[in-house]
């Protein structure tokens, strides 16, 4: 059962999210910036107050780096797709299971470590190249409870 709504156009965003974002981190890679999408839309809280689809999340201003590059203008393959509505069911893996935000530091082919904070938020671990962040219970509980 879906924990946000999604029609089939929604989905083929998000899974170009997914594939723009983090294919080279795999499927696991994959979800898990699918998890973070999904727990923007349901925390309504800090930078997310307000967001309630799949457009708007990928589209708020400065939140997806990928959205800019024409990588993420290409059309979703089934694998993505399948992602996405994994994640849009409410399938949550860690680092990501509470997480509101991610970051890969330096390159692929110089990766940085993680910093201890983004967004005023702690670090809780790393899958491949990207770092995940979840918000203090006192901020955001919502993103503790939304499942």
């Amino acid at each position: 059962m879906a924990v946000v709504k999604a029609r089939a156009s929604d989905i083929d965003l998000l899974a170009r999210l997914l594939r723009a974002e983090a294919e080279g981190e795999g499927e696991l890679g994959m979800l898990l910036v699918g998890n973070v999408g999904i727990n923007r839309i349901r925390s309504n809280c800090s930078d997310f107050k307000g967001i309630r689809t799949i457009p708007q999340m990928v589209h708020q201003p400065h939140a997806f780096e990928a959205v800019i590059h024409p990588y993420f203008y290409q059309k979703p393959r089934d694998k993505e797709r399948r992602l996405a509505r994994r994640a849009v069911n409410g399938e949550r893996f860690w680092p990501a299971k509470y997480s509101l935000w991610y970051f890969r530091p330096g390159t692929a082919t110089a990766p940085q470590p993680c910093p201890p904070t983004w967004y005023n938020q702690p670090f809780v671990d790393r899958h491949k190249l990207h770092c995940f962040y979840q918000p203090t219970g006192e901020e955001c509980e919502n993103v503790y409870n939304i499942y």
